[in-house]
């Protein structure tokens, strides 16, 4: 999320892995259709004015094909018409690789915005690092500066950058495949890994990490959203509607299903090479017409499907009818592959219909050189399985609140979660919150806060796997004012405002908020607004801004409304 065209309003970056990257432009509160950026297989994302000529840039993460096709990140700039040039490759190009995580972050604390660009870790590298670090060079490139020696399996460099100790250094926690680990920054691109030191313990299963003050002391807490993943061959079962769904991965697989004379098929989802699907004995390939990434919705007859292939020669899915009422659906398939299929009288895999034990998300209070599991204290210990966590205020009391996506069940309706802080140390369970998406055969991924119609509370939008965006606005009764900061459109800005520190005190309280907090670990926006709750404060506060270059200014606010504070980045 960002304000591309710097109109005012926040814009959307939508990244469809396998797919491509697509912009939503923000039209006074509507969205545009979506306009194609990048087509293909991209990964992290992130935006800022790199090279300060007041342009933003957005760099793309591009994947390798699994380790077949390594390929470079790649930097557009946008300018205020939305349109968008492509930027050639620096005199020494960013390394190729299998592109996953970018984040855009000063490291080097000279005013400029330098690059986290991590990767897949490659066979082909023996361990080697890949989690690349480059500093900003302030003439239009970026060159490589170093290495973060951190040991990372599959997916296991997601980044979030926090700052444990309060000293002004960004400091790196990975998470994702593996354990989770800790990087304090010593300055510049030195960091060492404090994970012993800090964590009561290395989570696992963690599918996101976002930066929270959720008790205003000043110092940054974390807070961290777990998931058991699915499993290869993992089925869900819902008795009430007949509805059946599956999930496998690089794995061969079959089940027999009592559906009838029709097999009503519902978002068959299986990424290229092997999205085809193939009926009866003979095998023949069904013909679809239009696009098939955003899944395959069908109703098979059995008499166009008699029968099944004594040889599967072809991967993909193989669909038959074999009589009795009876189908069989199976196929050998390399990437992740769902699908639902309703109707059904019974379960037809209760042998695998297994529901693993769900895990609890984690919130770890900072405190005087170390992380504690305050969890369950704070009463966020409910198994959930979540694979995403958002922090925002959504009642604008002066306490950040908690979103967390669930990861649901294929084949029944996903009611996420949110938690509100009741400024005591504790959350609780908001109910009828209308969080709800009904898109089978998906499970939930991640989300973000954005108030993308500028009415001061902070609305949600987040992304299902296998399944579409869903964009919900705030409605909530009662809510308090905020405080908006707008950190200025885009001019030459001396230094960048990116890991900058607000600190807000108002009637008592406290609020700290970093720019650019992110909860994806692949990618970095960057929001021009920061939002304060003001419960009903109504006298004028202090705002200190600390950038990252040194500079730390404050001014007296008025209570509630838009401030401008662009002039804090000293031009």
């Amino acid at each position: 999320m960002a304000d591309l065209d710097q109109d005012g309003w926040p814009d959307l970056v939508l990244n469809d892995h396998g797919f491509g990257v697509r912009i939503l432009w923000n039209n006074a509160g509507q969205f545009g259709q979506p306009y194609d950026l990048l087509m293909g297989d991209s990964h992290g994302v992130s935006v800022a004015d790199f090279d300060q000529d007041g342009a933003l840039e957005i760099i793309v993460s591009r994947g390798g094909g699994s380790g077949s096709n390594a390929r470079n990140s790649i930097i557009y700039r946008v300018d205020g018409e939305r349109n968008f040039e492509r930027l050639q490759d620096f005199p020494e190009p960013l390394i190729h690789m299998r592109g996953r995580t970018v984040q855009f972050a000063d490291l080097d604390h000279d005013g400029a915005v330098d690059l986290l660009n991590f990767a897949f870790p490659s066979k082909e590298k023996r361990g080697e690092s890949e989690n690349h670090l480059y500093r900003n060079t302030q003439k239009g490139t970026l060159e490589l500066a170093g290495h973060l020696n951190a040991k990372v399996h599959g997916d296991g460099q997601r980044t979030l950058i926090t700052d444990i100790d309060g000293d002004g250094q960004q400091d790196l926690l990975l998470y994702g495949h593996g354990p989770i680990s800790l990087h304090r920054g010593n300055g510049g691109f030195d960091f060492e890994e404090v994970t012993k030191q800090w964590l009561p313990t290395q989570y696992r299963d963690v599918t996101s990490a976002v930066e929270i003050d959720f008790d205003n002391d000043g110092d940054f807490d974390i807070v961290l959203s777990r998931a058991n993943a699915f499993e290869s061959g993992d089925t869900f079962f819902d008795e009430e509607t007949g509805t059946w769904g599956f999930y496998v991965r690089r794995d061969t697989f079959e089940f027999d299903l009592a559906a009838g004379d029709l097999l009503k098929l519902v978002n068959y989802q299986s990424p290229w090479p092997h999205r085809h699907i193939y009926i009866g004995e003979s095998a023949y390939q069904y013909r679809f017409p239009g696009e098939t990434h955003s899944g395959k919705t069908l109703d098979l007859i059995n008499s166009d499907s008699l029968g099944w292939p004594d040889h599967q020669e072809k991967q993909g899915l193989h669909a038959g009818y074999i009589g009795n009422s009876n189908w069989r659906i199976g196929g050998k398939i390399w990437s992740p592959t769902a699908g639902v299929v309703k109707g059904l009288v019974e379960n037809p895999s209760p042998q695998s219909d297994k529901y693993q034990e769900a895990l609890s998300n984690i919130l770890l209070e900072n405190r005087d050189g170390k992380y504690v599991d305050v969890t369950a204290q704070a009463g966020l210990n409910a198994p959930s399985n979540s694979t995403g966590a958002v922090v925002a205020d959504f009642d604008n009391d002066g306490y950040q609140d908690l979103f967390f996506v669930k990861r649901g069940n294929l084949v029944t309706p996903t009611e996420s979660s949110i938690y509100r802080n009741k400024g005591n140390g504790t959350f609780e369970v908001v109910r009828d919150h209308k969080v709800v998406s009904h898109d089978l055969g998906a499970w939930g991924l991640g989300g973000v806060a954005l108030d993308f119609d500028r009415d001061g509370k902070q609305d949600l939008l987040y992304a299902n796997e296998h399944g579409q965006w869903h964009l919900f606005k705030n409605d909530t009764e009662k809510v308090g004012e905020s405080l908006v900061i707008d950190l200025g459109e885009g001019k030459a800005a001396a230094f960048t405002q990116l890991d900058g520190i607000l600190r807000l005190n108002a009637c008592g309280l406290t609020q700290t908020r970093r720019v650019g907090i992110s909860n994806a670990g692949y990618e970095r926006g960057y929001n021009r607004y920061v939002y304060f709750g003001l419960a009903g404060c109504s006298e004028p506060g202090q705002l200190t801004a600390t950038w990252t270059n040194g500079e730390t200014v404050t001014q007296t606010v008025e209570p509630a409304g838009t401030t401008k504070v662009s002039l804090l980045a000293m031009q």
